[in-house]
Protein backbone atom coordinates (compact mmCIF):
# COMPACT_ATOMS: atom_id res chain seq x y z
CA UNK A 1 0.00 0.00 0.00
CA UNK A 2 1.79 3.42 -1.43
CA UNK A 3 1.71 6.62 1.22
CA UNK A 4 -1.35 7.88 -0.36
CA UNK A 5 -3.05 4.95 -0.01
CA UNK A 6 -2.34 4.86 3.70
CA UNK A 7 -3.25 8.52 3.50
CA UNK A 8 -6.68 8.71 1.72
CA UNK A 9 -7.52 5.27 3.60
CA UNK A 10 -6.77 7.72 7.07
CA UNK A 11 -9.02 10.05 6.09
CA UNK A 12 -12.10 7.53 4.98
CA UNK A 13 -11.48 5.96 8.52
CA UNK A 14 -11.95 9.51 10.01
CA UNK A 15 -15.31 10.82 8.06
CA UNK A 16 -16.50 6.71 8.88
CA UNK A 17 -16.25 6.96 12.58
CA UNK A 18 -17.50 10.84 12.49
CA UNK A 19 -20.53 9.54 10.52
CA UNK A 20 -21.19 6.76 13.34
CA UNK A 21 -21.47 9.63 15.99
CA UNK A 22 -24.98 10.05 16.15
CA UNK A 23 -25.64 13.46 17.79
CA UNK A 24 -28.75 14.20 20.49
CA UNK A 25 -30.77 17.50 20.22
CA UNK A 26 -31.60 17.72 24.21
CA UNK A 27 -33.34 20.87 24.05
CA UNK A 28 -36.77 20.14 24.18
CA UNK A 29 -37.77 23.12 21.88
CA UNK A 30 -36.31 24.84 18.82
CA UNK A 31 -34.31 27.75 19.90
CA UNK A 32 -32.95 30.88 17.87
CA UNK A 33 -29.56 29.26 18.53
CA UNK A 34 -30.62 26.22 16.00
CA UNK A 35 -30.85 28.84 13.21
CA UNK A 36 -27.25 30.89 13.84
CA UNK A 37 -25.25 27.70 12.08
CA UNK A 38 -23.48 26.53 14.69
CA UNK A 39 -23.44 23.78 16.81
CA UNK A 40 -26.71 23.83 17.64
CA UNK A 41 -27.76 23.86 14.20
CA UNK A 42 -25.46 20.76 13.47
CA UNK A 43 -27.08 18.94 16.16
CA UNK A 44 -30.58 19.47 14.80
CA UNK A 45 -29.49 18.54 11.35
CA UNK A 46 -27.82 15.91 12.28
CA UNK A 47 -29.81 14.15 14.39
CA UNK A 48 -33.02 15.18 13.31
CA UNK A 49 -32.73 15.68 9.27
CA UNK A 50 -29.87 13.50 8.12
CA UNK A 51 -30.88 10.97 10.75
CA UNK A 52 -34.48 10.47 9.10
CA UNK A 53 -33.61 10.93 5.39
CA UNK A 54 -30.54 9.18 5.04
CA UNK A 55 -28.62 9.00 1.90
CA UNK A 56 -25.31 9.41 0.30
CA UNK A 57 -25.98 12.90 -1.40
CA UNK A 58 -26.99 14.26 2.17
CA UNK A 59 -24.61 12.74 4.03
CA UNK A 60 -22.61 14.60 1.96
CA UNK A 61 -23.18 17.63 4.01
CA UNK A 62 -22.00 20.15 1.29
CA UNK A 63 -23.90 23.36 0.37
CA UNK A 64 -25.51 21.38 -2.51
CA UNK A 65 -26.06 17.91 -3.94
CA UNK A 66 -24.11 16.71 -6.68
CA UNK A 67 -26.26 14.24 -8.52
CA UNK A 68 -26.26 12.35 -11.67
CA UNK A 69 -28.72 13.08 -14.62
CA UNK A 70 -29.02 12.21 -17.86
CA UNK A 71 -25.38 11.38 -18.55
CA UNK A 72 -23.93 14.32 -16.65
CA UNK A 73 -23.54 15.92 -13.11
CA UNK A 74 -25.67 18.71 -11.93
CA UNK A 75 -25.82 20.38 -8.25
CA UNK A 76 -28.98 20.97 -6.46
CA UNK A 77 -29.54 23.33 -3.47
CA UNK A 78 -32.09 24.85 -1.34
CA UNK A 79 -32.30 28.03 0.90
CA UNK A 80 -34.45 30.09 3.04
CA UNK A 81 -34.29 33.99 3.44
CA UNK A 82 -35.84 35.34 6.70
CA UNK A 83 -33.63 38.60 7.34
CA UNK A 84 -34.79 41.40 8.95
CA UNK A 85 -35.14 44.12 8.04
CA UNK A 86 -36.18 43.68 4.39
CA UNK A 87 -33.97 46.11 3.38
CA UNK A 88 -30.61 46.73 4.50
CA UNK A 89 -27.57 48.89 3.51
CA UNK A 90 -25.78 47.83 -0.32
CA UNK A 91 -29.45 44.94 -0.51
CA UNK A 92 -32.72 43.37 0.41
CA UNK A 93 -34.53 40.38 1.01
CA UNK A 94 -34.54 39.58 -2.62
CA UNK A 95 -31.14 39.80 -3.75
CA UNK A 96 -29.82 38.07 -0.71
CA UNK A 97 -31.60 35.25 -1.89
CA UNK A 98 -30.68 34.83 -5.26
CA UNK A 99 -27.13 35.33 -4.40
CA UNK A 100 -27.16 33.01 -1.40
CA UNK A 101 -28.16 30.17 -3.63
CA UNK A 102 -26.18 31.12 -6.40
CA UNK A 103 -23.14 30.78 -4.23
CA UNK A 104 -24.19 27.61 -3.15
CA UNK A 105 -23.89 26.58 -6.31
CA UNK A 106 -21.15 27.57 -7.22
CA UNK A 107 -18.86 26.54 -4.32
CA UNK A 108 -19.94 23.20 -4.85
CA UNK A 109 -18.44 23.87 -8.21
CA UNK A 110 -20.74 24.32 -10.39
CA UNK A 111 -22.39 27.03 -12.79
CA UNK A 112 -25.47 27.95 -11.61
CA UNK A 113 -28.48 28.23 -13.98
CA UNK A 114 -32.06 27.89 -12.65
CA UNK A 115 -34.05 28.67 -9.65
CA UNK A 116 -37.48 28.63 -8.75
CA UNK A 117 -38.75 31.42 -5.37
CA UNK A 118 -41.35 30.73 -3.09
CA UNK A 119 -42.70 33.67 -0.71
CA UNK A 120 -44.47 33.14 2.28
CA UNK A 121 -46.02 36.98 2.79
CA UNK A 122 -47.60 38.37 5.86
CA UNK A 123 -50.84 40.25 5.74
CA UNK A 124 -50.38 44.11 5.08
CA UNK A 125 -47.22 43.41 3.28
CA UNK A 126 -46.70 46.89 1.40
CA UNK A 127 -47.14 46.10 -2.16
CA UNK A 128 -44.97 48.29 -3.20
CA UNK A 129 -42.62 46.50 -1.47
CA UNK A 130 -42.99 43.53 -2.44
CA UNK A 131 -42.55 45.07 -6.02
CA UNK A 132 -39.12 46.27 -4.97
CA UNK A 133 -38.07 43.14 -3.17
CA UNK A 134 -38.97 40.70 -6.98
CA UNK A 135 -37.45 43.57 -8.64
CA UNK A 136 -34.65 43.74 -6.99
CA UNK A 137 -34.44 39.91 -7.49
CA UNK A 138 -35.07 40.14 -11.27
CA UNK A 139 -32.34 42.29 -11.18
CA UNK A 140 -29.80 39.94 -9.21
CA UNK A 141 -30.68 36.71 -11.76
CA UNK A 142 -30.11 38.60 -14.53
CA UNK A 143 -26.23 39.47 -13.42
CA UNK A 144 -25.99 36.10 -12.39
CA UNK A 145 -26.89 34.75 -15.81
CA UNK A 146 -29.49 32.57 -14.17
CA UNK A 147 -33.38 32.37 -14.60
CA UNK A 148 -36.18 32.15 -12.04
CA UNK A 149 -38.17 29.35 -13.85
CA UNK A 150 -40.81 28.82 -11.21
CA UNK A 151 -42.22 29.69 -7.77
CA UNK A 152 -44.70 29.43 -5.19
CA UNK A 153 -46.92 31.99 -3.16
CA UNK A 154 -48.50 31.99 -0.02
CA UNK A 155 -50.14 34.14 2.09
CA UNK A 156 -50.22 34.07 6.51
CA UNK A 157 -51.90 36.11 9.10
CA UNK A 158 -50.67 39.88 10.21
CA UNK A 159 -48.27 38.97 12.56
CA UNK A 160 -47.38 35.30 11.75
CA UNK A 161 -44.63 36.03 8.92
CA UNK A 162 -42.49 39.18 9.73
CA UNK A 163 -43.75 40.51 6.22
CA UNK A 164 -41.75 38.71 3.67
CA UNK A 165 -39.59 35.34 3.68
CA UNK A 166 -38.21 34.02 0.50
CA UNK A 167 -37.32 30.01 0.00
CA UNK A 168 -34.96 29.29 -3.25
CA UNK A 169 -33.99 26.55 -4.78
CA UNK A 170 -31.38 26.34 -7.43
CA UNK A 171 -29.87 23.85 -10.40
CA UNK A 172 -26.40 24.15 -11.45
CA UNK A 173 -24.74 22.46 -13.88
CA UNK A 174 -20.75 20.74 -13.45
CA UNK A 175 -18.83 21.49 -16.24
CA UNK A 176 -14.97 20.81 -14.85
CA UNK A 177 -14.11 17.48 -14.04
CA UNK A 178 -13.51 18.48 -10.54
CA UNK A 179 -14.45 16.75 -7.03
CA UNK A 180 -14.92 18.94 -4.25
CA UNK A 181 -15.17 17.60 -0.44
CA UNK A 182 -13.21 17.35 2.62
CA UNK A 183 -11.68 13.87 2.24
CA UNK A 184 -9.49 15.43 -0.76
CA UNK A 185 -7.97 18.26 2.39
CA UNK A 186 -3.97 17.32 3.06
CA UNK A 187 -1.62 18.80 5.58
CA UNK A 188 0.37 21.77 4.27
CA UNK A 189 -3.02 22.77 2.29
CA UNK A 190 -3.78 26.54 2.26
CA UNK A 191 -6.66 28.17 3.98
CA UNK A 192 -7.83 31.26 1.83
CA UNK A 193 -10.46 33.63 2.50
CA UNK A 194 -11.89 35.70 -0.83
CA UNK A 195 -12.19 39.15 0.97
CA UNK A 196 -12.91 40.84 3.89
CA UNK A 197 -14.80 39.49 6.52
CA UNK A 198 -17.95 40.28 8.95
CA UNK A 199 -19.17 43.26 6.62
CA UNK A 200 -23.00 41.47 5.97
CA UNK A 201 -24.05 40.60 9.43
CA UNK A 202 -22.05 43.44 11.19
CA UNK A 203 -24.57 45.67 8.33
CA UNK A 204 -28.02 44.01 9.40
CA UNK A 205 -27.49 44.40 13.24
CA UNK A 206 -26.68 48.34 12.40
CA UNK A 207 -30.13 48.69 9.99
CA UNK A 208 -32.44 47.30 12.96
CA UNK A 209 -30.96 50.57 14.68
CA UNK A 210 -31.28 49.07 18.05
CA UNK A 211 -27.79 50.57 18.77
CA UNK A 212 -26.24 53.97 18.69
CA UNK A 213 -23.74 53.11 16.21
CA UNK A 214 -23.46 54.73 13.09
CA UNK A 215 -21.06 53.70 10.06
CA UNK A 216 -20.91 53.71 5.74
CA UNK A 217 -21.08 50.13 5.88
CA UNK A 218 -22.72 47.89 3.13
CA UNK A 219 -23.91 44.43 2.90
CA UNK A 220 -21.22 42.02 0.53
CA UNK A 221 -24.10 40.04 -0.54
CA UNK A 222 -22.82 39.52 -4.08
CA UNK A 223 -23.16 36.27 -6.76
CA UNK A 224 -19.74 34.68 -6.15
CA UNK A 225 -19.97 31.67 -9.32
CA UNK A 226 -17.46 34.29 -11.15
CA UNK A 227 -14.58 34.35 -9.26
CA UNK A 228 -14.83 30.79 -8.27
CA UNK A 229 -14.66 30.13 -11.68
CA UNK A 230 -11.32 31.59 -11.87
CA UNK A 231 -9.90 29.97 -9.07
CA UNK A 232 -10.85 26.58 -10.27
CA UNK A 233 -9.39 27.38 -14.15
CA UNK A 234 -6.44 28.64 -12.63
CA UNK A 235 -5.67 25.88 -10.58
CA UNK A 236 -7.50 22.82 -11.79
CA UNK A 237 -7.35 19.92 -9.45
CA UNK A 238 -5.37 21.80 -6.98
CA UNK A 239 -9.07 23.74 -4.98
CA UNK A 240 -10.13 21.10 -1.99
CA UNK A 241 -12.70 22.49 -0.70
CA UNK A 242 -15.15 25.52 -1.30
CA UNK A 243 -17.47 27.28 1.38
CA UNK A 244 -19.42 30.55 1.66
CA UNK A 245 -19.06 32.11 4.98
CA UNK A 246 -22.64 32.85 5.74
CA UNK A 247 -24.38 31.89 8.77
CA UNK A 248 -21.86 31.26 11.78
CA UNK A 249 -19.07 33.14 9.67
CA UNK A 250 -15.85 32.04 8.55
CA UNK A 251 -14.88 30.19 11.77
CA UNK A 252 -17.77 27.76 11.24
CA UNK A 253 -17.08 26.87 7.91
CA UNK A 254 -13.07 26.09 9.21
CA UNK A 255 -14.70 24.06 11.98
CA UNK A 256 -16.81 21.92 9.31
CA UNK A 257 -13.62 21.18 7.40
CA UNK A 258 -11.68 20.52 10.57
CA UNK A 259 -14.04 18.03 12.12
CA UNK A 260 -14.57 16.20 8.90
CA UNK A 261 -11.48 15.71 7.87
CA UNK A 262 -9.87 15.23 10.91
CA UNK A 263 -7.38 17.59 10.55
CA UNK A 264 -6.11 20.95 12.45
CA UNK A 265 -6.12 23.93 10.89
CA UNK A 266 -3.75 26.90 12.47
CA UNK A 267 -4.75 30.48 11.38
CA UNK A 268 -2.93 33.61 11.40
CA UNK A 269 -4.91 36.59 12.82
CA UNK A 270 -2.82 39.24 11.47
CA UNK A 271 -3.87 37.67 8.00
CA UNK A 272 -7.80 37.46 8.26
CA UNK A 273 -8.88 40.79 6.19
CA UNK A 274 -11.46 42.62 7.89
CA UNK A 275 -12.71 46.61 7.67
CA UNK A 276 -11.53 48.68 10.36
CA UNK A 277 -15.44 49.73 10.54
CA UNK A 278 -16.22 46.23 11.21
CA UNK A 279 -13.58 45.67 13.70
CA UNK A 280 -15.05 48.58 15.64
CA UNK A 281 -18.51 47.65 15.58
CA UNK A 282 -17.60 43.99 16.79
CA UNK A 283 -15.53 45.57 19.40
CA UNK A 284 -18.70 47.68 20.81
CA UNK A 285 -20.86 44.80 20.45
CA UNK A 286 -18.52 42.14 22.35
CA UNK A 287 -18.45 39.94 19.32
CA UNK A 288 -15.52 38.24 17.10
CA UNK A 289 -15.52 38.70 13.10
CA UNK A 290 -14.83 35.33 12.35
CA UNK A 291 -18.11 34.35 13.23
CA UNK A 292 -19.78 37.23 11.61
CA UNK A 293 -21.82 36.21 8.63
CA UNK A 294 -20.66 37.07 5.29
CA UNK A 295 -22.63 37.16 2.05
CA UNK A 296 -19.95 37.46 -0.48
CA UNK A 297 -17.04 35.81 0.59
CA UNK A 298 -15.97 32.17 0.55
CA UNK A 299 -13.14 29.89 2.01
CA UNK A 300 -11.03 27.94 -0.35
CA UNK A 301 -8.83 25.00 0.80
CA UNK A 302 -6.09 24.93 -2.05
CA UNK A 303 -2.97 22.72 -2.87
CA UNK A 304 -0.41 24.55 -0.45
CA UNK A 305 2.11 24.64 -3.56
CA UNK A 306 -0.59 26.39 -5.49
CA UNK A 307 -1.52 29.11 -2.89
CA UNK A 308 0.03 32.15 -4.61
CA UNK A 309 -1.30 31.23 -8.10
CA UNK A 310 -4.59 31.09 -6.23
CA UNK A 311 -4.19 34.44 -4.39
CA UNK A 312 -3.59 35.69 -7.97
CA UNK A 313 -6.87 34.26 -9.63
CA UNK A 314 -8.66 35.55 -6.53
CA UNK A 315 -7.12 39.08 -6.81
CA UNK A 316 -8.13 39.85 -10.18
CA UNK A 317 -11.34 39.68 -9.97
CA UNK A 318 -12.78 42.76 -8.29
CA UNK A 319 -14.46 40.33 -5.53
CA UNK A 320 -11.91 38.83 -4.45
CA UNK A 321 -9.11 41.92 -4.41
CA UNK A 322 -8.52 41.55 -1.44
CA UNK A 323 -8.07 37.84 -1.15
CA UNK A 324 -5.55 36.40 1.39
CA UNK A 325 -4.05 33.57 2.59
CA UNK A 326 -4.87 33.11 6.36
CA UNK A 327 -4.23 29.61 7.66
CA UNK A 328 -2.45 25.98 6.56
CA UNK A 329 -3.80 22.61 6.86
CA UNK A 330 -1.77 20.82 9.70
CA UNK A 331 -1.77 17.38 10.87
CA UNK A 332 -2.39 18.44 14.56
CA UNK A 333 -3.94 19.34 16.38
CA UNK A 334 -6.67 16.64 15.07
CA UNK A 335 -10.09 18.07 13.97
CA UNK A 336 -9.31 21.41 16.26
CA UNK A 337 -8.91 25.19 14.59
CA UNK A 338 -5.99 27.09 16.36
CA UNK A 339 -5.93 30.81 15.88
CA UNK A 340 -2.25 32.94 16.46
CA UNK A 341 -3.16 36.04 18.17
CA UNK A 342 -2.13 39.72 17.39
CA UNK A 343 -0.42 39.18 20.47
CA UNK A 344 1.77 36.37 20.24
CA UNK A 345 -0.53 33.61 21.89
CA UNK A 346 -2.75 30.92 20.51
CA UNK A 347 -6.14 30.33 21.18
CA UNK A 348 -8.73 27.68 19.89
CA UNK A 349 -11.47 28.73 17.86
CA UNK A 350 -14.63 26.30 18.51
CA UNK A 351 -17.96 26.69 16.61
CA UNK A 352 -20.14 28.97 16.81
CA UNK A 353 -22.31 28.62 20.22
CA UNK A 354 -25.52 30.75 20.79
CA UNK A 355 -26.86 32.94 18.40
CA UNK A 356 -25.37 36.31 18.81
CA UNK A 357 -26.41 38.16 15.39
CA UNK A 358 -30.46 36.44 14.97
CA UNK A 359 -31.77 36.53 11.37
CA UNK A 360 -29.17 38.03 9.27
CA UNK A 361 -30.01 35.83 6.04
Amino acid sequence: MTEMDTRERQVLDRIERARRRRPVVKDERVTLAHGAGGKATHTLIEAVFVDAFRNPALEAMEDGATLDVAGGRAVFTTDSFVVSPLFFPGGDIGDLAVNGTVNDLAVCGARPKYLSAGFVLEEGLPVDDLRRIVASMAAAAEAAGVAIVTGDTKVVQRGKGDGCYVITAGIGVLERDVSLGTATVRPGDAVLVSGPIGEHGVTIMLARGELDIEASLTSDTAPLHEPVSALLDAVPGGVRVLRDATRGGVATVLNEIADASGFGIVVDEAAVPVRPMVTGACELLGIDPLYVACEGRFVAVVDGDQADTALDALRAHPLGADAALVGRIKDDPPGIVLLKTAFGGTRIVDMLVGDPLPRIC
